[in-house]
């Protein structure tokens, strides 16, 4: 490295500046791999979801991507002097690839749709992001071989730079999940994160080759167009979609979307591409069917009342209409930028706490007993399954107030795949004493797969009656609601399930098949513009 670096003969300041340069190197190497690595799951999450299969996957081509780069700059480092010369080239190379994500995201991520949830997930992380994890693997043989060179004891230089690495990747992780995406556009953090190799790069070839024929390479990143901003597109049957808001929370993407057809506008929340809640913004009535159960059904079994707690905020339609029948309503959420966004675009407003916290760290802590208790956290193929288990659902019962009902929304299977969801209620059945069982949808126009609303109490069975829904108003667009009231499910005898519990409980890896369906329905449904970019 002393011929590499052009420090034969020259002063010990001068080592130290090319070691402390390599150290630099490492940690900002170190780093990227860790902001390449949890940016992943924001740039294929709204196609395959953000949960155990994304980041299976992402971590899987992480850590092979790594473990092939390890072995070949091993082998590089063998076979060539200019071991700087290749190590800067390389993380040039790879800050290149790291600019083409945003570039590449959407046909990479369409041409591995039909692969499915888990094989599309692994193969587009591999396209988007393994060339250039490969190439910052390949980083640490070269740089440690050039270090070696500058100094003295090789066990502990290769000690040094590998904790540097770490340390590097540990910054890069915290600074990523913690700040950056919360302040920053994805695709923007991209361009920096390539950015920031190819300027290291440059820098190297100004001080130590002392030529600027890279420099050129500087201007690359601002070639990649800026993304996130407000879209507006005409569909097919007249209808304009408007996006007003986009942003990546620190629990995922989140947008707002309008569509006005002549005189009707409606407004609806989306988190990773699904939709948690929409409204007429005209009257602020839900334009779906689920809330009108989570609403009217625990209010018809308990009428009288007087508090509530609303976990999964969601548009807050909801919180909103039981505050509205005069039940004080106590609102949970997981991410904080959700009660804003519910705040300024759906006018969310309640007597009650609004609590940012975990479902099951606030219902550990709190004594609080509630009348109702509406658990709707469920995104469709995300399901926190901490708050499905039968530990926690007794925790639930705890919070109930004599007479309590808690109102479940999942997105359910009642066909022939109905294993998770019958082991839903089955843990249910095993904390209350009546568990009632609503699908959101017509059955026999459906493939029995969509929102479920599931109600547990310590009572006699109720039978909903359309008296106990008279006075309750119904958005003309949220269809047969009423009638799908009186029609409760119930799973024959022999149906295949199980007890979920805190040390077992595999509603992830069984749902699959569930997942998979309804990720398919939203890329059917939805202009790949609005979940990309």
């Amino acid at each position: 490295m002393k011929e590499d670096l052009k420090t034969t003969g020259v002063t010990g300041y001068s080592k130290r500046l090319a070691t402390t340069f390599l150290l630099v190197t490492a940690l900002v190497c170190g780093a990227t791999v860790m902001v390449v690595e949890v940016l992943g799951s924001r740039v294929i999450g709204p196609f395959f979801g953000a949960g155990l299969y994304v980041w299976t996957s992402l971590i899987t081509v992480t850590l092979v991507a790594l473990a092939v780069g390890y072995w070949g700059g091993g082998i590089l480092s063998d076979h060539h002097k200019n071991h700087t010369d290749w190590l800067y080239a390389l993380i040039a190379l790879a800050g290149i690839f790291i600019l083409l994500v945003p570039l590449v995201k959407v046909p990479v991520i369409k041409m591995v749709l039909p692969l499915g949830l888990r094989l599309g997930s692994l193969v587009s992380s591999g396209i988007l992001f393994g060339p250039a994890l490969l190439l910052l693997g390949m980083v640490s043989p070269l740089v440690i071989r050039a270090a070696i060179r500058e100094t003295s004891g090789v066990g502990r230089t290769i000690g040094l730079f590998s904790s540097v690495s770490t340390v590097g990747s540990f910054i890069g992780t915290v600074c990523t999940g913690f700040i950056l995406i919360a302040y920053f556009n994805v695709d923007r953090i991209f361009v920096a994160a390539g950015g920031g190799l190819l300027l290291l790069s440059v820098i190297y070839t100004i001080m130590y080759r002392s030529s600027w024929f890279f420099m050129p390479l500087l201007l690359l990143p601002f070639f990649v167009p800026e993304t996130g901003a407000m879209k507006s597109q005409m569909l097919p049957n007249g209808t304009r979609v408007t996006r007003t808001f986009f942003k990546d929370s620190f629990y995922g993407n989140i947008q707002v979307l309008e569509y006005s057809l002549g005189s009707k506008r409606t407004r609806e929340l989306l988190v990773d591409a699904t939709i948690q809640g929409g409204i007429d913004t005209a009257t602020g009535t839900s334009i779906y069917e689920y809330p009108y159960f989570l609403k009217f059904i625990p209010r018809a079994i308990n009428p009288k009342g007087k508090d509530c707690l609303v976990i999964g905020l969601g548009a807050g339609v909801i919180p909103m209409w039981y505050e509205r029948h005069g039940v004080r309503t106590d609102v949970v959420d997981i991410d904080p930028l959700v009660f804003d966004i519910a705040r300024r675009f759906f006018s969310f407003s309640v007597s009650g706490e609004s609590i940012a916290e975990d479902a099951r760290y606030f219902l550990n802590r709190t004594e609080k007993r509630y009348d109702y208790v509406i658990l709707d956290v469920f995104n469709g193929d995300n399901t926190p399954f901490h708050v499905l288990s039968k530990e926690a659902l007794t925790t639930v019962k705890q919070r109930l107030a004599p007479g309590g009902v808690l109102g479940i929304n999942i997105w359910g299977n009642l066909g022939t795949d109905s294993y998770m969801t019958a082991s839903v209620v089955r843990t249910l059945k095993e904390v209350f004493k009546t568990v009632d069982i609503y699908p959101g949808f017509d059955k026999s126009v459906s493939d029995g797969i969509g929102n479920l609303e599931l109600f547990a109490y310590d009572m006699a069975p109720v039978n909903i009656t359309s008296e106990m829904l008279a006075g309750y108003e119904v958005h003309p667009m949220a269809g047969n609601v009423r009638d799908l009231m009186h029609k409760k499910f119930e799973f024959p005898a022999n149906t295949p399930a199980i007890t979920l519990t805190d040390s077992y409980n595999p509603i992830d890896f069984y749902d699959l098949k569930t997942k998979e369906l309804n990720r398919k329905r939203i890329i059917d449904v939805t202009d790949l513009k609005f979940l990309m970019s």
